[in-house]
């Protein structure tokens, strides 16, 4: 990719982390349906138009975009690659989605606050998610056979997702002790490996 072509490419995921920053803070504020898109729009600092040609809609502006694998990294994995163990390179594609998209812990404890906040949001983030695990879900059939089994490769999605989702504190449990206020100063990565290393021992 040229260099032009590379600082239009940073110049349009800055406008729309701006924009998914400002709608989940309009939404923690005044609920998502205390705001309208001429106000997030405002919020942003950007048209209305340059607004809805990023979201069509103020929900897919609260949640962002849906993550994407690259199609290199994909096939690597539909070949058996990069490990040839699936659950290593299963968590191989789960943290190229983390390290790609490069959002800390505070802004995706964020988003998993906002989405918390209101049934319209969980249930649109819900009905991602449940896409979101049908396309792994074929992709590891692709990979392993479909004697491997639909209902096993939904479970391994969902304990990956469920130990991604241990990496964030739930708004839930209040505040948090100083060990793991300091712990969230360390990179996402580093915990999810972490995490993944405690459920193998948990399984072993």
């Amino acid at each position: 990719m040229s260099q032009s072509a590379n600082t239009r490419e940073a110049r349009r995921l800055a406008t729309e982390r701006r924009i998914v920053a400002c709608a989940q803070e309009l939404t923690l504020e005044h609920g998502l349906d205390g705001f309208t898109m001429d106000d997030l729009a405002e919020a942003a600092e950007v048209s209305r138009r340059t607004l809805f040609n990023y979201f069509p809609s103020k929900i897919d502006a609260v949640l962002g975009g849906v993550p994407q694998q690259d199609d290199e990294g994909v096939e690597v994995f539909r070949a058996g690659g990069p490990t040839g163990r699936l659950m290593d390179d299963v968590v191989h594609v789960a943290l190229r989605l983390i390290t790609d998209d490069d959002l800390g812990r505070a802004e995706l404890e964020r988003g998993q606050r906002v989405v918390a906040s209101d049934p319209k949001l969980l249930a649109a983030a819900h009905e991602r998610f449940e896409l979101m695990v049908g396309e792994y879900v074929d992709v590891i059939l692709a990979r392993e056979g479909e004697d491997f089994g639909r209902s096993r490769a939904q479970l391994l999605i969902r304990l990956v997702v469920a130990i991604f989702d241990s990496c964030l504190p739930s708004p839930l449990h209040g505040a948090r002790t100083d060990a793991e206020q300091a712990a969230d100063d360390r990179p996402f990565e580093a915990v999810f490996t972490e995490q993944i290393a405690a459920a193998r021992e948990l399984f072993a």
